[in-house]
């Protein structure tokens, strides 16, 4: 088991076909932290909106979160554009995990990292979402692609490839506007008087200096298949987990995962998750 001082997660879109929970699952397994920060699109509420799709995999990442909580591992879960419905619970305690807006993470070596998804800094979200709800139909187009290309490749013996994360990093505009991202996202993290920003959202995973402040995103978990960490001495690292260890420690079963509200216990079914996400 790693052991980290903080683990940053964001992207996985789980209730969606192009989640790599299993990967994701895999990787929680075997890397362990002080603190795991949840930055956004957790839950894809989009397309649960249009589908419900939940495999047993998907439950089982949510299953490993609240363990690790329960085990006081500090979990803080940041929504973002895809599941917003969570935003509604800024300062609520889900099962041990806290719901917040945006934080401030303190690195062992004492810089000061502002953390949030990053969609809000997103000019199209903000101003044309119609766009960017017709560009979430065919960028799943490209995942459902994507995932018979990786099934193809696994049964040849080979890794995890992303072939929709190579596409979009081909592709000019994408490229101009992830530039044009990270730069908002890093001034943005000035004005705060912080010296860094931890973000999600365009699943790109990196750490660089832009204008002498840290820029960081961890990436996701249906293209990059990727984690920032935070070792015992403060540096940061991007960690690539695209192969399932040999010899996973099995979930042998099933748990009713209950939310908690402060003092209210709720047992959520799948018609409530529903309705929540409406």
């Amino acid at each position: 088991m790693n052991q980290y001082r903080a683990i940053w997660i964001s992207d996985v879109h789980l209730g969606t076909a192009g989640c790599q929970a299993n990967y994701l699952l895999d990787f929680l397994k075997h890397n362990d932290a002080d603190k795991i920060y949840l930055v956004g699109d957790i839950i894809d509420g989009w397309q649960l909106r249009k589908r419900w799709f939940w495999p047993q995999a998907h439950n089982d990442v949510v299953q490993k979160l609240l363990r690790k909580a329960r085990k006081g591992c500090e979990v803080i879960y940041i929504p973002g554009n895809h599941d917003e419905m969570a935003r509604q619970f800024f300062g609520m305690s889900f099962g041990d995990i806290k719901v917040e807006d945006e934080v401030i993470h303190t690195t062992a070596d004492g810089k000061r990292l502002w953390i949030t998804h990053g969609d809000l800094f997103d000019g199209v979200m903000q101003y044309a979402k119609w766009l960017a709800y017709v560009g979430d139909t065919l960028y799943t187009f490209i995942l459902w692609v994507n995932r018979w290309f990786n099934h193809i490749r696994s049964r040849m013996g080979l890794n995890y490839w992303s072939l929709s994360q190579y596409l979009k990093h081909s592709v000019k505009n994408a490229v101009s506007f992830i530039a044009d991202f990270e730069m908002i996202m890093a001034r943005e993290a000035r004005i705060r008087n912080c010296d860094g920003v931890v973000c999600g959202h365009i699943h790109k995973a990196e750490i660089r200096e832009i204008e002498g402040l840290l820029y960081c995103n961890d990436g996701d978990w249906v293209e990059s298949l990727t984690a920032l960490v935070e070792n015992a001495d403060g540096s940061l690292r991007i960690v690539h987990w695209n192969q399932i260890l040999p010899d996973p420690v099995a979930i042998t079963h099933t748990e009713t995962v209950t939310i908690s509200v402060t003092k209210t216990e709720i047992s959520m079914t799948q018609e409530q998750l529903l309705e929540t996400i409406k």
